[in-house]
C-alpha cells in the first residue's frame, strides 16, 4: 500500500470513527431522555459518602445526555456490601444505576471477606470526587491522647459495619502496632457514632475527616476531640501535625502492607455503575461526571458543605481499583494477617 492509499484509508477510518461517535450521541441522548438514574448510597444518611452522593445527584443529571433525573437512595448494610452486591447481581446493566460503597471493596474482595459477592474490577468506574482520609478522634475526656497512649491503655471506639474503614483501620493498628482500640459495634452510621462520643458512651470514633468536618466542624479546632492518627499515605494539608499510619511502619514489608491497605484513601468517594453497561453509556456517564466536577454551582455547593474536591477521572479510577485486584500473593497474605477483625 503506497503513501496515498494509506492516507486515504486513514481518512476513511477517521471519518468512520467520527461518524460512529456522532451516531452514538443521539442514541445515548434518546436512551436517557425522560429516565431516572438511581444513585445508591451504601451507607446511612449523614456521613461523608452520603454528603458526596447527594451533592453529585443534585448536579449530575444536567450533564448526562438527555438530562435524566438523578435520585439518591440509601441502601446501608454489611459495611456497604449490601449495595455492592445489589449492583453486581440485581441492578439492571443499563447505565441507570450508580453507587458509592466502601473504598476498601477491592481489597475485601481480594481477601475473601465474608459477604463479598462482587468483582470490583468488573464494575464500570465513573469517577472520584475526592480521596477520603480517615482519622481516629478521641474525646478530651479520655486519658488516651496519642497512639503511644493507646498501646498502653484500652480506648473504646464506636463502630459501625464490619466491612467499613471505621472498623478496619483501628483493627489494623491493633494487629500491627499493639494498640488497644476496642470497637463497640452496632451504631448505624458515623452520625450516630459521633453522638455516642458526645454523650460519653464511648471515648472516640474512627471515621472520615470529611465526616467530622461536616457534622462537627468545631470539634477539632476547639479541642473537644484530639486526633492521634490519620489513615493516609501522606499528611494532608489540614492535618499537618497529625502522623499518618504509614509513619509507624518499622520496615519495608510493613510499608508495602500499609500501602496496599491505604489504597482505599485514594479510591475515596468514588462512583461506579454495574458491569455490562454499553460502552457509549459508560463514556457518557464519565464525561458527565467530569463536567459536573467543573460545574460552578457544584463547586459552590461543595464549598458550602466544607468537603474536599480533588476529582479523578473514571479511566484512572478503573486502573487504581485494578492495582488492588492484581496485588501479589505474598503481600496479600501479609495484609490478610493484619486485616482480620
Amino acid at each position: 500500500m503506497n503513501f496515498w492509499t494509506k492516507a486515504a484509508a486513514g481518512l476513511f477510518f477517521a471519518g468512520f470513527a467520527a461518524g460512529a461517535a456522532q451516531a452514538q450521541a443521539p442514541a445515548v441522548d434518546s436512551f436517557y431522555k425522560g429516565k431516572t438514574v438511581e444513585l445508591i448510597i451504601g451507607y446511612p444518611p449523614g456521613g461523608s459518602n452520603d454528603v458526596y452522593a447527594r451533592l453529585l445527584s443534585t448536579h449530575l443529571g444536567k450533564h448526562i445526555p438527555g438530562q435524566p433525573t438523578v435520585v439518591a437512595r440509601n441502601m446501608p448494610g454489611a459495611g456497604s456490601f449490601l449495595a455492592a452486591n445489589h449492583m453486581a447481581s440485581v441492578a439492571a446493566k443499563d447505565g441507570l444505576s450508580l453507587a458509592i460503597c466502601a473504598p476498601t471493596m477491592a481489597l475485601d474482595e481480594k481477601l475473601g471477606t465474608q459477604g463479598v459477592r462482587f468483582k470490583t474490577a468488573q464494575y464500570n468506574w465513573i469517577g472520584r470526587i475526592s480521596p477520603l482520609v480517615n482519622i481516629v478522634m478521641v474525646s478530651k475526656k479520655s486519658s488516651v491522647k496519642t497512639v503511644a497512649d493507646a498501646q498502653k491503655a484500652e480506648v473504646t471506639l464506636a463502630g459501625t459495619g464490619v466491612g467499613s474503614t471505621v472498623s478496619i483501620y483501628p483493627n489494623v493498628m491493633n494487629n500491627m502496632f499493639g494498640t488497644k482500640y476496642k470497637l463497640i459495634m452496632g451504631y448505624k452510621g458515623s452520625n450516630e457514632a459521633m453522638l455516642a462520643v458526645e454523650r460519653g458512651e464511648v471515648e472516640g470514633h474512627s471515621t472520615a475527616w470529611e465526616a467530622l468536618k461536616t457534622a462537627h466542624p468545631s470539634w477539632a479546632p476547639e479541642g473537644f476531640v484530639t486526633i492521634p492518627v490519620q489513615f493516609s499515605l501522606s499528611r494532608i494539608a489540614e492535618l499537618p501535625d497529625v502522623p499518618t499510619l504509614m509513619e509507624f511502619a518499622r520496615n519495608a514489608d510493613e510499608k508495602r502492607v500499609l500501602e496496599a491497605i491505604l489504597n482505599a484513601t485514594e479510591v475515596g468517594a468514588a462512583f461506579f455503575t454495574t458491569p455490562g453497561v454499553p460502552a457509549e453509556r459508560v463514556s457518557a456517564l464519565r464525561r458527565a461526571f467530569d463536567a459536573t466536577m467543573q460545574d460552578p454551582e457544584f463547586k459552590a455547593d461543595v464549598e458550602k458543605m466544607r468537603v474536599g474536591l480533588h476529582p479523578l477521572k473514571g479511566e484512572d479510577l478503573q486502573k487504581l481499583v485494578a492495582q488492588v485486584s492484581d496485588l501479589p500473593a505474598d503481600i496479600t497474605e501479609q495484609v490478610r494477617t493484619v486485616y482480620q477483625q
